[in-house]
């Protein structure tokens, strides 16, 4: 998409002073923990990119809030290794780099601004090498510090921690499908079913770049078999969001050209879970 075309969806450049006012009308507040995810073009035409929609977050949120976003490793070996032929494995076991949470790259189909956050000085970023998040503000170490290695997403994880200390999420533009918290409702929701996976990464361990294997919930497929109980064509995240929604959770509103909303994180999940548990609870 052209500039031109995002100014006319916009009704004009969207400076960091419209971002201040839009989320603030949205809802978002000083010394707020926010876990944000934004499809940037759909905000229009930012004057100024990544960087002045990441300012205008921490303007409303002031030195006393916290953004967080996840990242993930753009580089991160595939879920499916296990089975390339024998001579790839030795190659990519021999000489793939260590994932460096000072150095490695967020993945870049979560667009600009989670690597732009983790890049920031001051920002912190998770130890995990396939579910890391940055952080950036005072809540920034107790959120992110010895983020376990194995179920990544459920107890203790960030995104406990988010919802646990009465954190928020925000879509800026996003879709519904995007809710990353949705993965630790799925973590830890009590029905059978669940599905799971074990796969290798290379890690720093004391400077020295070692292979380590890692069990999750299946958070490429699904954590469960969504085909029986969600309409065809539709994510599961979205229908679990959009009905969040229409029990009347969350706030909806514009954000310089961008329908976006925001949540309460611990709402999220305790919705999430319930829905989980209800369609597969034994």
């Amino acid at each position: 998409m052209d500039h031109q075309e995002l100014l006319r969806r916009s009704d004009g450049p969207v400076s960091r002073g419209r971002l201040v006012d839009d989320l603030t009308a949205l809802g978002l507040r000083r010394s707020d923990t926010v876990l944000f995810h934004t499809r940037l073009s759909a905000l229009g035409y930012v004057a100024g990119g990544a960087d002045v929609v990441l300012d205008a977050l921490a303007d409303v949120i002031g030195p006393q809030g916290t953004l967080v976003a996840f990242c993930g490793w753009n580089d991160a070996v595939p879920y499916d290794f296990g089975t390339w032929p024998a001579r790839w494995q030795e190659i990519v076991r021999a000489e793939h780099p260590a994932f460096d949470p000072a150095r490695s790259e967020a993945e870049h189909a979560n667009g600009r601004l989670p690597e732009s956050l983790r890049r920031r000085p001051g920002a912190v970023r998770s130890r995990h090498p396939d579910i890391s998040f940055a952080a950036l503000g005072p809540s920034a170490e107790p959120l992110l510090a010895d983020q376990p290695w194995d179920d990544p997403h459920g107890p203790d994880s960030p995104l406990a921690r988010l919802a646990g200390s009465g954190g928020r999420v925000l879509l800026l533009g996003a879709p519904l499908d995007t809710v990353t918290l949705l993965h630790h409702a799925e973590a830890i929701a009590d029905a059978p079913g669940k599905r799971f996976v074990r796969h290798s990464q290379p890690i720093l361990v004391a400077g020295e770049r070692v292979w380590r294997e890692f069990h999750d919930i299946d958070s490429e497929r699904g954590a469960f078999d969504y085909e029986p109980v969600v309409p065809e064509g539709r994510d599961p995240f979205e229908v679990i969001m959009t009905e969040l929604l229409t029990a009347g959770s969350g706030r909806t509103g514009r954000v310089g050209a961008a329908r976006s909303h925001l949540f309460e994180a611990a709402e999220v999940v305790e919705f999430g879970v319930r829905w989980l548990e209800r369609r597969f609870g034994g």
